[in-house]
């Protein structure tokens, strides 16, 4: 009986399967355009074995209004930025907004160890118009006091597959509201 054929299949879907979880990937990976999403990051290990102290996400721009959730033992901190053209929100006129969220772990208790997964959520309005937008992810690890980190940010230089990228950006496909019947 040749072993080999079956070997080599298992190795293969074990290879494809520990790269498809080795990514910093968004739970709902679709959202209609327009709405309020509620992004889960999913964060499915360490780096290279180390464990994670801090998530930074890079909000995509057009997501507007975001609101990070806290988790215990993390602390939160929010940066903003101007925005290039203000929008109106509750009758309010809103030139800057949330562009960074980060993550980071209080105490060495609160760390995640890298044979764990965690979520990192926050919830924000999704621009009205359809397209890829991609949250870029900086990955923040301990290696015994020094701070190692993984920038989970790369995007293809075309379309939306990340095949071949290591560090691969978080995608969200917004589509076309569910009442959106233009064509384009």
């Amino acid at each position: 009986m040749n072993i080999t054929t079956p070997f080599i299949a298992a190795c293969v879907l074990l290879a494809t399967t520990q790269t498809a979880s080795s990514h910093v990937v968004l739970e709902e990976a679709h959202a209609p355009a327009g709405s309020s999403y509620r992004a889960v990051l999913r964060v499915g290990h360490g780096c290279d074995g180390l464990p994670t102290t801090g998530i930074s996400v890079r909000l995509p721009p057009g997501v507007q209004g975001a609101k990070p959730m806290p988790k215990p033992g993390w602390t939160l901190s929010i940066r903003t930025e101007p925005l290039p053209a203000p929008y109106s929100s509750h009758g309010k006129q809103i030139d800057a907004d949330v562009a960074e969220i980060t993550w980071t772990a209080g105490s060495k208790e609160a760390w995640l160890p890298d044979a764990y997964y965690d979520e990192f959520v926050l919830r924000a309005g999704l621009p009205a118009r359809p397209g890829p937008l991609w949250f870029k992810v900086v990955q923040t690890c301990d290696d015994n006091g020094r701070a190692v980190q993984k920038a989970w940010a790369q995007v293809p230089s075309e379309g939306v597959s990340t095949r071949g990228l290591p560090l691969p950006a978080a995608l969200l496909q917004v589509e076309p509201a569910p009442d959106d019947h233009s064509h384009h």
